[in-house]
């Protein structure tokens, strides 16, 4: 099909809206249009660059994909209960454990965004992550340098005037595998 073809045909395409239950839609997320395609395409580009930022151990770039409080749920992963924080405190907590020691390497898809309201929306995607600390082979230690974990990730994102940020993060875990000291023990 020729370019010029294209561009009329996804315009077309993403134009028509198509009438979905609040079922499909928690699911599916909301049909992409030409009103939300550049909404969509940047909170999931604001979760994949979160990953890479807290894997790259680049805290300030970190933060700036949250609003300044952010409810928070890790329960399924370290108990407690949880919480609305300040970002700053949730980004001190991620640096003090993911040091240079500690490695991860963290990878989502299947994200699907549901705009709940005018500058408010929600994304659902799988995750999967792994951290991996040397002094974990130990036989002291586990004798196992790896941790992972998959699950899924519900973000909250609110639309700010620097654009949209991540107000809220739940994660779900669905399996894990490997030492727990790994998971556990903060990198030094």
């Amino acid at each position: 099909m020729k370019r010029t073809l294209v561009a009329p045909l996804l315009a077309t395409v993403l134009a028509t809206p198509m009438p979905v239950s609040a079922e499909v839609a928690q699911t599916a997320g909301t049909p992409i249009t030409i009103e939300t395609i550049v909404s969509q395409t940047e909170m999931i580009r604001i979760a994949d660059a979160l990953d890479a930022a807290v894997d790259a151990k680049d805290w300030a770039l970190a933060r700036s994909f949250f609003a300044d409080t952010i409810d928070v749920d890790f329960t399924s992963l370290v108990g407690g209960e949880p919480a609305s924080i300040p970002a700053d405190v949730l980004i001190s907590g991620w640096s003090a454990n993911l040091t240079a020691e500690k490695e991860s390497f963290h990878l989502r898809g299947n994200h699907r965004v549901t705009f709940e309201s005018d500058g408010s929306a929600t994304m659902l995607s799988h995750g999967y992550a792994w951290n991996r600390m040397e002094r974990a082979a130990l036989p002291e230690n586990g004798g196992n340098t790896l941790w992972e974990v998959w699950g899924t990730y519900v973000h909250g994102f609110v639309e700010t005037e620097a654009g949209w940020k991540v107000d809220a993060m739940t994660f779900t875990a669905t399996a894990e595998r490997g030492n727990a000291f790994v998971r556990n023990t903060p990198g030094s």
